[in-house]
């Protein structure tokens, strides 16, 4: 990949990281309720959520993905449910401060929050499609691929690493300037909203004919 076109592949990470969407609701959900350094290890999850999806597109998945109805219908609600059903946990979860380490053996673990990560991204179809009609445009075929593509998931997990570390350290920052049950209880109400409404998306999303 030439200099130049990881530079612009580069700034089109950084639109593709910012832009709002299910990681950056998971990213501060965690930050909310686990604060930053246990909370970044959904982060790490929605990186390695990418990277598979990289890896699908990469190896021509994705474009039956894209092509069979099917499977992209399954995927989709799939997803569209996983987002829920997170939009549901949230919004029912009980108000309580930030996590000490003293009781970290009573959150949730690092492995279920990475996995937890990996899953929001992973079975998002939209994701797919989007890496199928981006990636495409930054790819030399005349040279080999697998470089290209490693290159791709190098940038696209470096840009997010850092975005969601803003974002789980925002909402880390707001929570420990909350101390009622009543505003714990709206935050994690809206937090749930959002990934009931991100899921809906998801589901009324369809494909460019």
């Amino acid at each position: 990949m030439e200099l130049s076109t990881w530079l612009a592949f580069f700034l089109a990470s950084w639109a593709i990281s910012i832009s709002p969407g299910a990681g950056a609701v998971a990213a501060m959900s965690s930050g909310l309720t686990y604060g930053f350094l246990r909370g970044y290890n959904t982060t790490l999850g929605l990186v390695l959520g990418i990277w598979l999806q990289i890896l699908v597109v990469g190896v021509g998945l994705g474009a039956l993905v894209a092509a069979s109805s099917t499977a992209f219908m399954s995927i989709k609600w799939m997803g569209a449910a996983y987002l829920i059903f997170l939009g549901v946990q949230q919004w029912r979860a009980t108000p309580k401060p930030l996590a000490q380490e003293s009781d970290a053996g009573q959150v949730k673990t690092r492995g279920a929050m990475v996995l937890r990560g990996v899953m929001i991204n992973a079975v998002n179809p939209k994701g797919t499609v989007f890496l199928l009609a981006v990636v495409p445009q930054f790819l030399d075929l005349s040279k080999p691929l697998a470089p290209q593509y490693l290159v791709i998931a190098l940038t696209l997990g470096f840009t997010d690493l850092v975005v969601m570390a803003g974002y789980t350290a925002l909402a880390a920052k707001v929570l420990r300037t909350l101390k009622s049950a009543r505003h714990l209880r709206n935050m994690n109400r809206m937090f749930g909203s959002l990934f009931v409404v991100a899921g809906t998306f998801l589901a009324m999303f369809k494909r460019a004919a």
